[in-house]
C-alpha cells in the first residue's frame, strides 16, 4: 500500500491553483469539473507519476473550522520536501511569499513555514 493522493483544504481553488503552480512550481495533472467545484490534482515536476496533491475546496463546515483552527495555532497543514531549504526560502521570499518561520535546524532536519495565501501554513523540510 502507498499514498497516491493527499489533499489540502483551500479557500479558493483558482487562487490555490495559481499559487501552487506558478509560485511553488507544481504541475497540474488533473483539472476536472465536479459539480460547482473541481478535482484539481498537482504533482511534483520531479515525480509526475508520484503522489498527487488535491486542492480540496473547504466548503464543508468541519473543513472550514479545521483549517481556521490549525492556521490560528500555527500548525502546518502539510510538509513538502526540498533539496535546500535556504535556497527555496530565498526563492520564495523574492516572489513575495510570507514566512512564519525562517529556516531553522531541528536535529537532522532544517524546516521553514510559509503562508500559502489559501488558508494554510505549509512546512518545507530538508533532511
Amino acid at each position: 500500500m502507498k499514498v497516491i493522493v493527499t489533499s489540502i483544504f483551500v479557500q479558493d481553488q483558482e487562487k490555490a491553483l495559481k499559487f501552487y503552480t506558478e509560485t511553488l512550481e507544481f504541475v497540474k495533472k488533473h483539472d476536472i469539473p465536479v459539480g460547482e467545484h473541481r478535482w484539481i490534482a498537482l504533482v511534483s515536476p520531479e515525480d509526475q507519476d508520484g503522489t498527487e496533491l488535491l486542492l480540496e475546496p473547504n466548503v464543508h463546515p468541519a473543513a472550514t473550522e479545521y483549517q481556521k483552527k490549525i492556521f490560528a495555532e500555527g500548525i502546518p497543514a502539510t510538509m513538502f520536501g526540498v533539496a535546500d531549504v535556504h535556497e527555496e526560502f530565498n526563492r520564495l521570499i523574492k516572489l513575495g511569499v510570507k514566512f512564519t518561520m525562517e529556516p531553522t535546524v531541528m536535529g537532522d532536519v532544517t524546516l521553514a513555514v510559509f503562508d500559502d495565501t489559501c488558508g494554510n501554513l505549509i512546512q518545507i523540510a530538508q533532511k
